[in-house]
């Protein structure tokens, strides 16, 4: 392969040795911008996903850095930041996938834009289709894998959790004998995803003593049980590559996520749990849990919009979360969205508020309700845009 220095969908980012990917998307086609690419110096032109994937897969063989591929139906995002953080407080040089750019452009743009002289890749990996993450191992090529949960984001497409958790093993049957597998023994799909391992598996238990250190360190930045989940299955990671776990929690000081995901503001003597990047069943329950139990010297209002892609256990699973929402210690739930309407009017608790269509609705109706000492979780599938309601 010839020289270059990454690639971009964009054109306009485009410096002098990049790589150009022209692809025919929604709203524009990347063909069009072929001549100013060129103008600005691009080295070349990819045409199309399938020769993206082949030249990611080229390049791949030509790096002599060791990929971690990490998926999982909630928690793939913070694990994945959280072994490259450790993994950089080991020393290493580390290069991963920015955000969630984790699907069949996204990989492998994040392959070709890996420096030569990386030391580990670290790739998020998406799906919400059969088959998305054997493309992408083919791409990447990893030597170890990491699962971090199974639950049912995106069921409306794999049809049960077996099926789901079928797709995401698919990263553990394809790793080499002298790879490595991490996955928590408490993963509802343990036993199944531990067999379909062609590499050792290194089994985590999120709460022994090392998560009951990890979970000190992230305490004043990512609360929760799953996030010391995510943390665990991390540092497994990183010390099979021989980083302490002194360095581990050491890194943890200055650690935070990229995007909407648990960003904490306050405005007006009002605390805002602003989680509302992406939203799964499993996801959403673990974000309740955790927000129940936040100090708090008012009432807690959980904002909860529609969890898309469900399929049609879409409304059964909108009642379960609406459900452990009325065990926990919340003072009122604002459901924003057709499914969260629905789920409100099954379940018929007191502590629900009118439906709201939309974010606007959603702010519209936090106005007259929030108070100081309050504190508002914000949480739904991106799609809702329910950060609108921070304005």
């Amino acid at each position: 392969m010839a020289e270059f220095c990454g690639a971009t969908l964009d054109s306009r980012r485009i410096r002098p040795g990049m790589l150009f990917v022209a692809i025919k998307g929604e709203h524009a086609d990347g063909h069009d911008f072929i001549p100013q690419a060129l103008a600005a110096g691009a080295a070349g032109v990819i045409d199309g996903r399938r020769e993206l994937a082949d030249a990611a897969a080229r390049y791949r063989r030509t790096l002599g850095a060791k990929v971690i591929g990490i998926t999982g139906s909630a928690g793939k995002t913070t694990t994945k930041e959280l072994v490259a953080a450790f993994l950089r407080a080991g020393g290493f040089r580390v290069y991963a996938t920015e955000g969630n750019f984790n699907n069949d452009l996204g990989l492998p743009l994040t392959i070709l834009n890996c420096p030569r002289d990386a030391e580990f890749l670290v790739l998020e990996m998406g799906t919400n289709h059969p088959g998305e993450i054997a493309s992408l191992v083919e791409i990447a090529s990893p030597h170890a894998g990491v699962i971090s949960s199974i639950g049912t984001a995106h069921i409306e497409f794999f049809k049960t959790q077996d099926g789901i958790a079928d797709e995401k093993g698919t990263l553990f049957a394809r790793l080499p004998p002298y790879g490595f597998a991490v996955v928590g023994v408490n993963n509802d799909r343990y036993e199944r995803l531990k067999t379909m391992s062609a590499a050792r598996v290194v089994s985590v238990d999120p709460f022994d003593s090392i998560g009951e250190c990890l979970a000190a360190a992230l305490v004043p930045r990512l609360p929760g049980a799953h996030n010391v989940s995510n943390a665990r299955l991390a540092a497994a990671c990183a010390m099979e590559f021989g980083v302490p776990l002194e360095r581990c929690i050491a890194s943890l000081e200055d650690f935070s996520l990229p995007g909407d995901r648990w960003r904490v503001v306050e405005r007006g003597g009002i605390t805002y749990v602003n989680d509302c990047y992406n939203a799964n069943p499993t996801s959403m329950i673990a974000a309740l849990e955790t927000f129940a139990s936040m100090p708090c010297t008012g009432r807690r209002i959980a904002v909860l919009g529609d969890m898309f892609e469900l399929g049609e256990r879409s409304d059964e699973l909108h009642v379960r979360v609406l459900g452990r929402a009325a065990e926990l210690p919340i003072a009122a739930v604002v459901p924003v969205g057709d499914a969260m309407a629905r789920a409100a009017a099954h379940a018929g608790a007191a502590a629900f508020t009118a439906s709201c269509k939309d974010a606007q609705a959603a702010r519209d109706a936090l106005r007259g309700l929030v108070r100081p000492g309050d504190a508002v979780l914000l949480k739904a599938s991106h799609g809702m845009h329910l950060e609108m309601v921070l304005g």
